[in-house]
């Protein structure tokens, strides 16, 4: 069975840093695309990061040059680096890996706010 669990969300003041990880049980990151998406309340979920298998990455728009996404293969985790924050960077963030790009996590809640 396969189980995603992301951590590290929270409150933050604007100009701060968070690091967001997924930790996996049941499938191993490194055999597929591994992305971070996020939701904001009366929004679509969007894609903010991903990592190939390969280890290649893209990033949206809005995260690039601010935001890192890394695979730690021994700890089978995914990870993302987020720094200079915005408050439109609050959303709940999810971790999504598969084959068919299957399998979420339950979600991390981020909060950007003064």
């Amino acid at each position: 069975q396969v189980q995603l669990v992301e951590s590290g969300g929270g409150l933050v003041q604007p100009g701060g840093s968070l690091r967001l990880s997924c930790a996996a049980s049941g499938i191993i990151f490194r055999f597929y695309a591994t992305g971070w998406y996020r939701q904001a309340p009366g929004k679509q979920r969007e894609l903010v990061a991903a990592i190939s298998s390969g280890g290649s990455t893209n990033y949206a728009d809005s995260a690039k040059g601010r935001f890192t996404i890394s695979r730690d293969n021994a700890k089978n985790t995914v990870n993302l680096q987020m720094n200079s924050l915005k408050p439109e960077d609050t959303a709940v963030y999810y971790c999504n890996t598969g084959r068919g790009y299957d399998y979420w996590g339950q979600g991390t809640q981020v909060t950007v706010s003064s």
